[in-house]
């Protein structure tokens, strides 16, 4: 079956986000866009995380749908992804990177957390928390909690915060994630790119391009989508298809794309002289805009 996701959220814990952004409005809001499968986001902050530990219920490995009594249909799924803002030094080098944590159950989540706050984070002053590990060292620790979880850099290209950023990225997954940069399986475009601008780059022609809406309110959910085939609706077959498995029926089928040249970092985040960075948004002008795989 083919399932519209859209995995980066926030809820109204995160700065400069909607109140509206909690999770009955957000499934209605998901019914009405054709959206079947959200994130559950923003779980690392304490409050939050009590309030959809008492909203949802388990509606299949690793998936969650709202608990009975609330009265909205059990369509929508819920996946646990959040975004974790990453600041250090690398490299000599101030890096800000954003990743997108993916863990399969509660009680994983709480674990999780549990081992930010023991290494000295504070994930209680924001849902998007803001850490001092690098981004390899959060996918150890999600590695180490929780063998089924998987990261995804968040909008790889936007220039402070992304991993491909021109003011603060790396050149490489390799760069950022070392030994570990086998276990990064997709990277998300972000609003100011697209598929095909990221195909430029060789070392994602084995990865999953991923969309996402990031959104702040309950408009702007579904602006990005990702839309997979899926065997079932459930965390394994969600990472199945993400992995690009070949042996496997579940895969990306094609994204819903923000129009690129209307993000807001479009340019800025892309632009690099004598980088790879300029080639790509150029030889991307060059072409004809496409909004699918």
């Amino acid at each position: 079956m083919h399932i519209v996701a859209d995995l980066h959220l926030h809820s109204k814990y995160s700065r400069a986000v909607s109140q509206n952004m909690i999770l009955p409005t957000m499934a209605k809001v998901a019914l009405e866009k054709g959206v079947r499968l959200l994130s559950a986001s923003d779980w690392t902050h304490p409050v939050w995380f009590k309030e959809i530990s008492n909203l949802l219920e388990e509606a299949g490995e690793g998936v969650y749908q709202l608990a009975s009594g609330i009265g909205l249909t059990k369509s929508v799924r819920f996946v646990l992804s959040t975004e974790i803002s990453c600041i250090y030094k690398q490299g000599n080098k101030l890096r800000r990177i954003h990743n997108l944590v993916f863990i399969s159950s509660l009680s994983k989540a709480e674990e999780f957390s549990k081992a930010l706050v023991a290494k000295g984070c504070n994930i209680a002053s924001d849902g998007r928390p803001i850490v001092g590990l690098t981004s390899k060292q959060v996918l150890e620790l999600l590695l180490e909690i929780d063998e089924k979880g998987f990261l995804i850099p968040c909008h790889v290209w936007t220039p402070h915060f992304g991993l491909y950023g021109s003011a603060s990225g790396f050149d490489s997954i390799v760069e950022a994630f070392g030994d570990l940069s086998t276990y990064i399986y997709g990277v998300e475009t972000g609003l100011s790119s697209d598929p095909q601008m990221n195909w430029q780059i060789p070392e994602l022609s084995s990865r999953s391009i991923l969309s996402f809406s990031d959104a702040h309110s309950p408009a702007k959910m579904g602006r990005e989508a990702t839309v997979i085939e899926m065997e079932n609706i459930d965390f394994p077959h969600l990472k199945m298809a993400i992995q690009k498995n070949k042996s496997s029926s579940n895969k990306i089928i094609f994204t819903v794309e923000f129009y690129p040249e209307e993000g807001k970092y479009h340019f800025s985040g892309h632009r690099g002289q004598g980088s790879w960075r300029k080639s790509c948004t150029e030889h991307y002008e060059s072409k004809s805009r496409r909004n699918h795989h």
